[in-house]
């Protein structure tokens, strides 16, 4: 049984766009909710590692609050919405737009999963795609994965694509 699940781990792990990109663990959540934001870094540059992960934030994403991690110091850019939203009741112009994790060593043989959770508010149309441009630096380079998608494209056609979640109508699950 173990050497069935070793097989299958190896599989999964070998396949060549599994950890291709910065991806998020779930594509889609709900208008209007809080989401547990899962950016998976699945190597480093050319072969180095990982020094920094920078995870920017859309417009109508709000209340973003990043996990720390050990070895890791951690940084927020808190800049003015350009709509006002409300967040419990409360009036909220202004937010975490980005993310730094900074001062780790994730080797690029290795996976690592970076954290944050954040309201998506009622301003992203269901249907939507929303997406999280991730910069990755290393020691002498970096991945950009900051390519948006044309309406229509398939962000697999991108070589840099963004890490993006599908907005569902609320309540729905995601399932």
């Amino acid at each position: 049984m173990k050497a069935i699940l070793f097989a299958i781990t190896a599989l999964s792990l070998s396949a060549p766009e599994a950890f291709a990109h910065a991806s998020l663990e779930k594509g889609e959540a709900a208008q209007g909710s809080t989401y547990k934001a899962v950016v998976r870094i699945g190597h480093g540059c050319d072969g180095q590692a990982t020094n920094t992960l920078r995870v920017q934030i859309p417009e109508g994403v709000i209340a973003v609050k990043p996990m720390p991690k050990a070895g890791w110091e951690l940084e927020t850019v808190t800049s003015t919405y350009e709509t006002t939203y409300s967040y419990h009741g409360v009036p909220v112009t202004e937010g975490v737009t980005e993310i730094i994790w900074a001062g780790g060593d994730l080797p690029d043989a290795w996976y690592d999963e970076f954290v944050f959770s954040a309201r998506l508010t009622d301003a992203l149309p269901v249907g939507s795609n929303v997406f999280f441009p991730v910069l990755q630096d290393c020691a002498d380079g970096s991945a950009r994965w900051i390519e948006i998608p044309a309406e229509g494209q398939n962000p697999h056609d991108l070589r840099y694509p963004a890490p993006g979640v599908k907005i569902t109508a609320p309540g729905h699950s995601g399932h």
